[in-house]
């Protein structure tokens, strides 16, 4: 799951490796609803209506389902659309996966092994599968299930017997997890947190996309994106972000399924980010 522009034997390698084929696996049709606008808070009433603005802007003509979830503690500025609605997580839930394994290191008095700490920045900056299959075995359901609870993450819904691709992730607890990573929290010691944005900071340059996708200058990144391809709702694209500088300190989630190709979804994605950074930038 390297390739910006994987050729099709590669995907299917990479969505098995995810343990991402389920042969019944069949997603439930959405229950018809009006369409959920952009929402969007702060303590500056201005930039939450450019923000709304400007992110229903970016979406408009954008085929597929899209979540999006924005929080600035400069500015106590949140937004959101479709804020629970809940996708497989691909390859962003190795986020998770490695704040579990800092936490249950944190529970057991202990730093990370080299192994884990191999497995961990493979998993990460190469988002390596056979790395975070392991890790994931290692963790095992209690111990997974422990952090969520921990963290306040309700939502998400680890994936069955192995498949971590298959995770329920919601924009709500995506950015759940990005605030406990980015701020002093009892869940994760500091050095945890500066551990995995380090990490996240180190991603390979083809992975790169998404979130960070229009960033200002001066203005620090830490990213992880998934993707992966089945049967139902097409290309799944997601991609998760923490930035700070310039005054400000904010973190944007984008999930996408439906999209058509993989680069279809990234752009998606980068058409929200693009706007996000620039509004933020501009008070």
């Amino acid at each position: 799951m390297a390739h910006l522009r994987p050729r099709r034997t590669h995907v299917l390698g990479a969505t098995l490796a995810a343990g991402a084929l389920i042969s019944t696996a069949a997603a439930a049709s959405p229950a018809a609803a009006a369409t959920p606008t952009v929402s969007c808070t702060s303590a500056n009433a201005a930039l939450a209506a450019k923000l709304k603005k400007d992110i229903t802007a970016a979406l408009a003509n954008r085929k597929g389902t899209i979540a999006v979830g924005v929080y600035d503690r400069s500015t106590k500025t949140t937004c959101t659309l479709r804020a629970s609605t809940a996708f497989d997580s691909a390859s962003v839930v190795k986020v998770t996966v490695l704040a579990a394994l800092l936490w249950d290191a944190k529970n057991q008095g202990r730093y990370l092994t080299e192994r884990e700490a191999s497995l961990a920045k493979a998993m990460i900056t190469k988002s390596d599968n056979a790395s975070t299959s392991t890790l994931w075995k290692q963790l095992g359901m209690t111990k997974i299930k422990g952090f969520l609870a921990a963290a306040g993450m309700t939502q998400t819904k680890p994936g069955a017997n192995g498949y971590w691709g298959l995770t329920q992730i919601t924009v709500t607890d995506e950015q759940k997890l990005l605030k406990l990573i980015t701020a002093k929290n009892t869940v994760l010691s500091d050095n945890s947190r500066a551990y995995i944005l380090k990490l996240m900071s180190q991603v390979v340059s083809s992975q790169r996309w998404g979130t960070p996708y229009g960033v200002p200058a001066g203005v620090t990144v830490a990213v992880k994106n998934g993707w992966l391809s089945r049967a139902t709702n097409g290309w799944r694209v997601h991609s998760i972000g923490a930035f700070k500088g310039g005054g400000h300190d904010y973190t944007i989630t984008v999930l996408t399924h439906g999209n058509s190709t993989m680069n279809y979804g990234i752009t998606t994605i980068q058409n929200v980010a693009k706007v996000v950074h620039r509004d933020l930038a501009a008070v």
